[in-house]
C-alpha cells in the first residue's frame, strides 16, 4: 500500500516486532527517522542492523524500553550506543547473518529498505546494498519500503517486486557519499608496500579507505585484475577505465565485478547505476569461502586495529571497547588462502595516537577480540615492510613483525618477546 510519509509507512510497526534494516550506503535514514518517532508509542522493538547512516535519532536515550539496536557491525552512529550499554553487538562472520535468517533461528517481523523505482515490470532495486537484506526480504513478515529516485538500479540479487511491499512511500533525497580518504605519506606507502605483493591477473578483495585507494593507485601497470569483494569504493574507478580491472581471468562471473555493496561518491554510484557489468550478490554467496576460493590468484586485502607478535589480529575493537565489528575479514582471509594461487594480506599504519602506541605489540590489550587467527594469518604490512606469516614459527613471526614495526619500538617489542613469550629473536 502506498502512503504518503515514512511515518505512515512504519505505523504497522507493532509491540515486540523484531526489525532487519537494510545498512551501508543504502540506509533507509529517512524510515529510521520515521521508526524513532514511532517507537515512542511502542514497546520492546527490536533493530537488526550492519553499520548505518544518518542514524544517529536511533541513539536517543528516551528510546530505553521502546526500541534496542543490535548491531552485528559498528559504525560512528552505535559506537558510544553500544559503549553507554543503550545497544548491543553481536560478533558474527557477515556471511553467516542470512543463515540466521533463513533457518529461522532470528526471526524477523519486519524489515526496512530503500530502494530505486519500479521498472516496466514493477521491479525495484536494493541499489548499492545487498548483503543480509536479501535473506531479510524472503523471510519478514511485513516489508516497508522507501522509494528514492536517486537510487542507482543495479544487477544481482537487487530485485524486488513492488508488490512485495505492504507499505511504501516515495522521496527523493541524497545518497549518503563518502569521500576519498586523503593520503600520508604513511599510507601511499603502505600502499605501496601492499602493491607490491600484486601480479597480473590477481583477483582483489579490499575495503574502503586510505590504505585500499593507495594500493589500487599503485596498479596501473598491471593486467587482468579482476574484483570478488564484499564491497568497493572510488579506487576502483581508473583502473576500470584503464583496462587494468576486466574480469578476464576470473573463474567466477568472468567479465564482472562481484560485491554485495558499495559506498563512495555520486561518480560510484553513477557507475553502478544499469551496469550489468556489476553484480550486487547475496552476501551468503559472495562471502562464502568455498565461492572465493573457485577463483584464482585472489588477494584479500584488509586492515587492523593491532596485531601481537604471535600474528593474532584484532580488527574490531580497541581493547574491551567496540569500535567495528567483525565483517567478513575471515570469509576473505580464509577464501584467499584455499585459492590457487591465493594470497592475504593484513594492512596497518605501524603506530597510532600520533606514533607514541605501537600497533604491533607484545600481547593483544586484555579484552581485545582476535578476529583472523595466528594460524589463518599470511601477510602483514606496515610503512616499513611486509612480515611473511605463513607458515612461520612463533620465533620466526615474532622476529619478521618486529621489523616491520617502526623503529623506535622494535628494542623494546624484542626484550619483551624474550621476557613475555621466551622467544629468541633473530635478526
Amino acid at each position: 500500500m502506498r502512503v504518503n510519509t515514512a511515518v505512515e509507512a512504519v505505523s504497522v510497526i507493532d509491540n515486540n516486532d523484531v526489525i532487519w534494516c537494510q545498512s551501508m550506503a543504502a540506509t533507509p535514514y529517512l524510515l529510521l527517522d520515521a521508526l524513532a518517532e514511532v517507537a515512542m508509542e511502542r514497546h520492546n522493538l527490536t533493530l537488526l542492523q550492519l553499520h548505518t547512516e544518518k542514524s544517529g535519532a536511533l541513539c536517543n536515550p528516551e528510546l530505553q524500553g521502546h526500541l534496542r539496536q543490535r548491531a552485528f557491525f559498528v559504525g560512528a552512529a552505535t559506537r558510544n550506543a553500544v559503549k553507554q550499554g543503550l545497544a548491543d553487538y553481536v560478533p558474527m562472520f557477515l556471511s553467516e547473518i542470512p543463515k540466521l535468517f533463513r533457518s529461522q533461528e532470528q526471526h524477523l517481523d519486519a524489515v526496512l529498505i530503500q530502494v530505486s523505482p519500479p521498472d516496466a515490470h514493477g521491479y525495484c532495486s536494493l541499489g548499492i546494498s545487498v548483503e543480509a537484506t536479501r535473506a531479510a526480504l524472503q523471510m519478514a513478515k511485513k516489508v516497508i519500503a522507501w522509494i528514492n529516485p536517486r537510487m542507482p538500479r543495479t544487477h544481482g540479487d537487487s530485485f524486488v517486486h513492488v508488490s512485495q511491499f505492504t507499505r511504501y512511500f516515495e522521496h527523493s533525497a541524497p545518497m549518503p557519499l563518502h569521500a576519498q580518504p586523503q593520503q600520508s605519506e604513511v599510507t601511499q606507502q603502505i600502499g605501496r608496500n601492499v602493491a607490491a605483493l600484486i601480479g597480473d591477473g590477481d583477483c582483489l578483495q579490499m575495503g574502503i579507505g586510505a590504505i585500499p585507494d593507495a594500493t589500487l593507485a599503485c596498479l596501473g601497470d598491471r593486467r587482468d585484475l579482476g574484483i570478488h569483494t564484499e564491497m568497493f569504493s572510488d579506487g576502483v574507478l581508473p583502473l576500470v577505465r584503464a583496462g587494468v580491472i576486466n574480469n578476464s581471468r576470473k573463474r567466477k562471473h568472468r567479465g564482472r565485478i562481484v560485491t554485495t555493496f558499495a559506498m563512495g561518491s555520486q561518480a560510484l554510484y553513477d557507475f553502478v547505476d544499469d551496469n550489468p557489468e556489476v553484480a550486487f550478490l547475496d552476501v551468503e554467496y559472495t562471502n562464502d569461502t568455498s565461492v572465493i576460493r573457485q577463483n584464482k590468484q585472489v588477494m584479500a586485502i584488509n586492515s587492523a586495529l593491532q596485531v601481537d607478535l604471535s600474528g593474532q589480529v584484532c580488527a574490531d575493537s580497541l581493547g574491551t571497547a567496540i569500535y567495528s565489528g567483525v565483517g567478513g575479514q575471515m570469509d576473505f582471509v580464509r577464501g584467499a588462502s584455499l585459492s590457487e594461487g591465493g594470497r592475504s594480506v593484513i594492512a596497518l599504519p605501524a603506530t597510532a595516537a600520533g606514533g607514541s602506541v605501537s600497533r604491533i605489540s607484545t600481547m593483544l590489550s586484555p579484552g581485545a577480540g582476535v578476529v583472523t587467527t595466528r594460524a589463518h594469518v599470511h601477510y602483514i604490512a606496515t610503512e616499513y615492510g611486509v612480515a611473511n606469516l605463513r607458515a612461520r614459527s612463533m620465533n620466526e613471526r615474532a622476529s619478521e613483525l618486529i621489523k616491520v614495526a617502526a623503529p623506535q619500538f622494535q628494542e623494546q617489542l624484542a626484550r619483551e618477546a624474550r621476557d613475555t613469550w621466551g622467544l629468541h629473536i633473530t635478526g
